[in-house]
């Protein structure tokens, strides 16, 4: 969420950087602004109705003191009438915030002034290709294939036991699930991230918190009778962690990272592009997460970014990353990183991760701060990745590490799977 002084000083400025999104905010900056005029004209009616009341009451001790009664009792009555005001006074404050509040969370993060403008995914731009596209000397198989050759991912078993987009993997494609799980959390470990196992629900305050509510509400699973909803990411739990939270101090970067089953309703259900693991409702995902001080948001964006690299590398896979346009960019980051890894069996380049920066999107609604130098509360910045969401991983590995004979893994998997090859 946008903070409202920040609306207030730099109204122009926001309704021109969200045109990189092709988002017209100015009627709801513009309403922001005029419910936050009237709130402070009765926040300032209440202080003073309150500050008057307390002189009054001050009064009428005095009064009593001095045996005036009936003019005490004159400033009493007075009193009550000035209560009568404050509670009516109260009650418009907190609906006008409430208004505020509501107005605000319909206005998406600023991009970064590095975020071109752009509608769709046609516009983004490819900073960096790692790596050449696999070439074979055979009809490479797709994923769906594979999986059915050798036995790894039973999908028509899924749709018996639950439905579409939730596959039951077993034998070496169990394994090399849970071999992938380890190597990630390995390598965070490594990398100094601290290891936590979250919940995979949470309440309404925290998917508030991190700006999953309202905006996608309805591609989350929502369990009505607890009023809890099952995560779509780690990120949720794991920033989550930091809601409500007051650093002591401006000396942190706290990094934590996390393995989750995640779940989301908006897969679709037709196509190619949604084939085999390209597009699941349930799939494990090991996330990473920073909060950092907002002088050093850029080093961690860079530190992230060269932890996914590094994963890939090691897994033998060719990449390629993009730098989100403003139409692409999720509604809460300020600037996205996508990674890409292209398989030559389907012909497509495949979504492995995305590393996004919020600036104090997250926090503003976190109540996220640390006191600064000056004893001051000041807001922090946060960031997350994939590091990594297996599906396309999977895919990308069965896929380009195909031979006529099998698969071979990558060697940063052995000591995980047992085994060098399917």
């Amino acid at each position: 969420m946008l903070e409202i002084q920040r609306i207030r000083n730099e109204e122009e400025a926001i309704i021109e950087g969200l045109k990189k999104r092709h988002f017209d905010a100015r009627p709801i900056v513009e309403e922001v602004l005029s419910v936050d005029e009237q709130w402070r004209a009765k926040k300032g009616a209440l202080e003073k109705t309150a500050s008057q009341m307390n002189q009054i009451s001050k009064q009428i001790g005095i009064l009593f003191g001095q045996g005036k009664q009936e003019e005490a009792n004159k400033a009493k009555a007075q009193t009550a009438d000035l209560k009568a005001q404050e509670s009516a006074l109260k009650v418009e404050v907190d609906e006008l915030d409430k208004k505020i509040i509501n107005l605000m969370y319909q206005l998406p993060n600023v991009p970064n002034a590095l975020v071109k403008s752009g509608g769709s995914e046609l516009d983004n731009e490819i900073i960096e290709e790692f790596g050449e596209m696999p070439v074979f000397g055979f009809r490479a198989l797709p994923h769906w294939e594979i999986t059915d050759k050798f036995n790894l991912i039973d999908f028509e078993l899924g749709v018996k036991i639950t439905g579409a987009g939730f596959p039951v993997y077993k034998g070496k494609g169990a394994k090399l699930q849970r071999a992938l799980i380890s190597f990630f959390l390995d390598e965070a470990d490594k990398a100094g991230y601290e290891e936590y196992i979250p919940p995979l629900v949470v309440n309404e305050a925290s998917g508030y918190g991190t700006g999953q509510l309202p905006d996608k509400e309805g591609q989350m699973y929502y369990i009505q009778e607890d009023d809890l909803y099952l995560i779509p990411t780690a990120e949720v739990p794991l920033t989550n962690i930091y809601r409500n939270v007051m650093l002591p101090d401006e000396n942190f970067s706290i990094k934590l990272t996390g393995f989750t089953p995640c779940f989301r309703r908006e897969a679709g259900s037709y196509g190619k592009d949604v084939r085999g693991l390209n597009r699941l409702h349930q799939f494990d995902k090991v996330e990473i997460v920073r909060i950092e001080h907002p002088s050093n948001s850029d080093k961690a964006l860079n530190e992230m970014i060269g932890h996914v690299k590094g994963l890939l590398e090691k897994l033998g896979l060719q990449y390629r990353v993009l730098r989100l346009c403003g139409g692409d960019t999720g509604f809460a980051a300020s600037m996205t990183y996508d990674f890409e890894v292209y398989s030559a069996a389907q012909e497509k380049w495949l979504e492995v991760s995305s590393i996004s920066r919020f600036d104090t999107f997250q926090s503003t609604r976190l109540k996220l701060r640390f006191k600064n130098t000056d004893k001051k509360s000041q807001l922090c910045h946060t960031l997350n990745g994939s590091a990594l969401a297996l599906p396309r991983i999977v895919a990308a590995l069965l896929e380009n590490h195909q031979t006529e004979e099998g698969v071979n893994i990558p060697e940063a998997l052995h000591k995980f799977t047992g085994f060098e090859k399917i």
